[in-house]
């Protein structure tokens, strides 16, 4: 009897010293493992979309920067896509194209049009699609987009209408040049400019439409000079305008002679200010957009940003005169 207790207990030590001799082995084989990749962690995996209307533009490119900047640091694959000379129907096409694929964000330029306002509500929220706008903003209760990211259009009209009061000694005829297409940075950049003026009861803004080509900007340019002879300011309120309208000033009088003012998300717009043919613009934060966008798109994605912010997330602008540049 005591043989047996002495090799029963024999036998548990063995097998004690087993579970020991294994477990330090198998701390000691995992303190000299290489530590996991702790940056793998920021990676996100979601599948991103930035499209825009005007591929390959300076502004535009700096957005595309911003985006891939962010979207590299947070681990995301970011696709860009877009249309070349505002092409509307490649445009909407290219958004319908990422929904089908069902991709886990759009960063979009807005477009205030019943195919974009339904392609949002419709198809992108039906699929659980989050749609940011960029850039461009449209109203939320057309589109049930999910923030916007880019500059505040109204400020910005406020801005050049405080510019134009100091320029003109308050007083004076003003005309603001807008497109036939109501966007909605245009309404606001020009109810920004008209909530300024109104508190200058000597200066007389004159809205003009002039459409969305360059034969019609020429026309409308032309027409409004022979009937105020005495405008002393000129606002392209929708950018992509103010190329034909300074060229036609030009034609007619001393381009110095005028105050001559836009936005900066035309390609033509630095250089017309660089060769002083006007006054000045406001400089916007595109890469900031591009970069913000993406953050906040993954951040969403990820339950991290919430809820957002539905009026949007506004980034710098600035107003850039001829007269600073060297």
């Amino acid at each position: 009897m005591r043989k047996l207790v002495i090799v029963l207990l024999s036998a548990i030590c063995l097998v004690l010293l087993g579970f020991t001799l294994s477990s330090f082995i198998h701390v000691f084989h995992y303190n000299l493992s290489a530590p996991a990749d702790v940056g793998s962690t920021n990676k996100s995996g979601y599948r991103l979309i930035l499209i825009t209307q005007e591929m390959d533009t300076p502004f535009w490119d700096k957005v595309e920067y911003g985006a891939s900047k962010a979207a590299a640091k947070y681990g995301a694959e970011l696709e860009v896509w877009g249309s070349y000379g505002t092409n509307q129907e490649d445009f909407l096409k290219y958004m319908e194209i990422a929904i089908a694929s069902k991709v886990d964000g759009i960063l979009v330029q807005g477009l205030n049009t019943d195919g974009f306002n339904q392609l949002a509500t419709v198809k992108a929220a039906g699929n659980g699609i989050p749609i940011f706008t960029i850039a461009n903003d449209v109203p939320i209760t057309d589109s049930l987009r999910r923030t916007y990211i880019g500059s505040d259009h109204y400020k910005a009209g406020q801005m050049i209408g405080e510019q134009l009061a100091e320029d003109l000694g308050h007083k004076g005829k003003v005309v603001l040049m807008i497109s036939d297409h109501q966007e909605d940075f245009q309404s606001k950049r020009l109810d920004g400019i008209l909530q300024i003026l109104k508190f200058y009861p000597d200066i007389e803004p004159i809205t003009v439409v002039a459409g969305d080509t360059r034969e019609k900007v020429v026309a409308a340019t032309n027409e409004v000079m022979n009937k105020e002879p005495k405008v002393a300011a000129f606002v392209s309120v929708t950018a992509n305008n103010a190329s034909a309208m300074v060229q036609e000033i030009g034609k007619r009088a001393q381009l110095s002679r005028f105050h001559i003012y836009s936005f900066d998300d035309s390609p033509e717009i630095k250089t017309l200010l660089k060769e002083k043919k006007m006054s000045g613009i406001i400089e916007q934060s595109p890469e900031m957009m591009g970069e913000l966008g993406v953050q906040l798109m993954v951040q969403w994605l990820q339950g991290v940003t919430f809820p957002l912010k539905y009026e949007g997330y506004y980034t710098d602008i600035r107003l850039l005169k001829a007269d600073e540049l060297p």
